[in-house]
């Protein structure tokens, strides 16, 4: 008899509030390797905290985070190790004053004892994933929207190798294609499902975004969110087809309904 499979992310009452605004009330989660799962809602609903979390950036008030098998004590400020996680933000929050490649190899110049030439090795490598070859010696300036998000994406899969036999990537997205025109955003869509078709890369994804066309050519799952609570936890296929009220009016658009 086969072992059930295991989440690599799960909260276990996960709550969290920002003076007396409740943002996530006793939020039960579980993401299993290979899911593409689309984090959706209102804004200001808790979407980007969820990322937050599971990024190690913010430790919540209440509850269990457990990543990779390991429960989190602790935020990376507090000295916690978010091993296996990579995070792209929806500014692309690269370094101006470094270039693609030290943008894309930073946490391996300051936390590894690999030398220059394997680092550069490991840079280039990424970059070519993320279709830019060659581009390692530009500066973020010199870069168009789209060409930024994608070396945002090549630093958030790097891994330093001495870790990767135990852990692969979570990657976490924060609006990737927000700002981008619609060629530049389907290359960015596109790049995120082959990433999680490369085993060595990405084991699973949890992206936020309000983009329709984001949410068809990226996500399988959709988790919706509303006060505080996942109000609906299915398919994307069956998300467009419900009748749940918030998921109803969240697609139309409508200013009638139960979302305020």
């Amino acid at each position: 008899m086969s072992e059930p499979v295991q989440p690599i992310i799960e909260f276990r009452g996960v709550s969290q509030s920002f003076g007396r605004k409740v943002i996530l009330d006793d939020v039960d989660l579980k993401i299993y390797p290979g899911e593409a799962v689309g984090v959706i809602g209102p804004s200001g609903t808790g979407k980007s905290t969820i990322l937050r979390i599971v990024a190690g950036l913010l430790t919540p008030d209440s509850g269990e985070v457990i990543v990779h098998g390991h429960r989190r004590q602790r935020s990376i400020e507090e000295g916690e190790k978010a091993l296996g996680v990579g995070l792209v933000f929806q500014q692309s929050a690269l370094f101006d004053s470094l270039t693609v490649a030290e943008n894309v190899g930073f946490t391996l110049y300051r936390d590894s004892d690999l030398r220059p030439r394997e680092i550069r090795a490991i840079v280039e490598e990424n970059l070519e994933l993320v279709g830019l070859p060659g581009i390692g010696d530009r500066f973020p300036a010199e870069l168009s929207g789209g060409m930024r998000k994608r070396v945002s994406l090549a630093r958030a899969i790097v891994i330093n190798p001495e870790q990767h036999q135990q852990y692969k990537n979570i990657l976490l997205y924060d609006e990737p294609t927000a700002g981008l025109d619609p060629v530049a955003s389907t290359r960015i869509e596109s790049l995120i499902r082959h990433l999680l078709s490369q085993d060595h890369v990405c084991c699973c994804y949890l992206i936020v975004t309000h983009q329709f066309s984001t949410i068809d050519n990226t996500t399988d799952r959709i988790i919706f969110l509303y006060d505080g609570k996942i109000q609906w936890d299915g398919s994307t296929a069956d998300a467009y087809k419900s009748e749940h009220p918030l998921l109803k009016q969240f697609f139309s658009g409508s200013i009638d309904g139960p979302i305020s």
